[in-house]
């Protein structure tokens, strides 16, 4: 899940229609498949002589291991099988800090990500718009805190948050909307069970906009042979 609160460009004071459903599946494919891409850093911006210019690739690691969960208010059975879901979707691999770039912060698994993700080609404009993943803990000023179980079940399954904004593809709701209701309810309880981390992450980014935090691009190419 990315940019919960911020899951598209805009702030929560400008509410913006949701977009349709059929909205670019070839970028939440390539972001589902993150943990064996290959990417490219953008730490600063490409001249249109050097496409690449002070851009670096890195590899991320396999998702982290889910944190285990703390003291639940909820079913131990339920919360188990939400940090073993947590763990096949790769949910660690964009919302611990580092990770994106290969170095995950084991003090900050699942607690968001001070580095973004493109949502645009960088190598075609050189202020792509930026999404950067949210904290999933429950923590109260930056987390899931304030969210109940059933926005968090609505957000996995619609990609719609808790104030009725519609996620980018960048989070593969579509995917998700797959998901079996007992199996999206495990998630939200595992969620607001593992230890709460205070870590604010960046504001997302619009397109035009120059980033302010580092993101990273996934890309696939096709030759043109």
């Amino acid at each position: 899940m990315t940019g919960l609160d911020e899951p598209t460009f805009y702030n929560e004071e400008e509410p913006q229609p949701a977009p349709g459903a059929k909205e670019s599946h070839a970028m939440f494919r390539i972001v589902q498949t993150l943990a064996a891409a290959t990417t490219i850093a953008l730490a600063g911006y490409a001249t249109a002589a050097e496409p690449i210019e002070n851009y670096e690739l890195v590899e991320p690691l396999p998702a982290p291991d889910a944190p285990a969960a703390a003291t639940s208010v909820y079913p131990a059975a339920d919360v188990e099988r939400g940090r073993y879901l947590v763990d096949l979707l790769g949910c660690g691999s964009c919302h611990t800090d580092g990770a994106l770039i290969g170095a995950p912060n084991s003090a900050r698994l699942l607690a968001g990500s001070r580095v973004g993700i493109a949502t645009s080609d960088p190598l075609e404009k050189s202020n792509p718009g930026v999404v950067y993943p949210s904290n999933l803990t429950p923590d109260k000023k930056t987390g899931l805190g304030d969210w109940t179980l059933d926005q968090i079940v609505t957000m996995l399954q619609s990609g719609t948050n808790r104030h009725g904004v519609q996620a980018l593809p960048v989070m593969p709701w579509m995917t998700y909307s797959r998901m079996h209701a007992e199996d999206a309810q495990a998630i939200a309880m595992y969620l607001k069970s593992i230890p709460p981390v205070e870590h604010k992450v960046p504001a997302n980014v619009r397109p035009g906009q120059r980033a302010t935090a580092p993101y990273i691009h996934f890309g696939v190419y096709r030759s043109k042979l």
